[in-house]
């Protein structure tokens, strides 16, 4: 049996993301995230196939980012609230990781369990920044989902998606705690 390790669990049932539009600057530096990639880089991969990678978008790219939004948002026919919305994380935003699900053939390891390793890395990254200190949030939006978006704004091929922008800064303003799931509501306990 492994040691118990107190803080992990004192600092996963007290966790709080924090929102995108608190985050102000400074973001990390490149040698602070590195430390915080490599920790998600630990998350499940069965098979070993790493079906994910990191695009890290600094501070200059966000306002093409936003414009490409709207762009894209335009084509699309949303709502300029919509739009607006979307918009936003990047005009807003100081750095932002975005993690790529990259799907890689394989006769033993399915679709559906590369995307959960992709979602493992964005929840592994955002825990990561939170407990280096960081304020950071996990968001995503239709603009994630646009083929155009990805390939004109991330460069993705055909076999890559955005599995979220993980938005890392320092905390704005401490957001007040939410009321969190019902867990025994939740919970089947199957013995036989």
């Amino acid at each position: 049996m492994t040691l118990k390790n107190q803080a992990a669990l004192d600092f996963l049932h007290a966790r709080r993301s924090r929102p995108a539009k608190t985050l102000v600057a400074p973001a990390p530096t490149r040698e602070e995230l590195r430390p915080l990639l490599t920790a998600a880089a630990r998350s499940p991969d069965h098979g070993k196939l790493e079906p994910w990678r990191f695009v890290v978008v600094e501070h200059g790219a966000m306002q093409r980012l936003a414009y490409l939004t709207e762009t894209c948002g335009l084509a699309l026919g949303k709502s300029p609230e919509d739009i607006a919305k979307a918009r936003s994380q990047f005009e807003m935003g100081h750095l932002a990781v975005a993690v790529i699900e990259v799907q890689k053939p394989s006769d033993k390891i399915p679709a559906i369990e590369q995307t959960y390793s992709a979602g493992a890395v964005c929840l592994a990254l955002l825990n990561a920044a939170l407990a280096a200190g960081w304020g950071a949030n996990w968001l995503s939006g239709w603009q994630s989902h646009d083929r155009e978006f990805c390939e004109q704004g991330l460069g993705l091929a055909e076999n890559e998606k955005i599995a979220g922008f993980i938005h890392i800064a320092t905390e704005g303003t401490t957001p007040p705690e939410r009321p969190r799931p019902n867990v025994a509501a939740l919970t089947q306990w199957v013995s036989e």
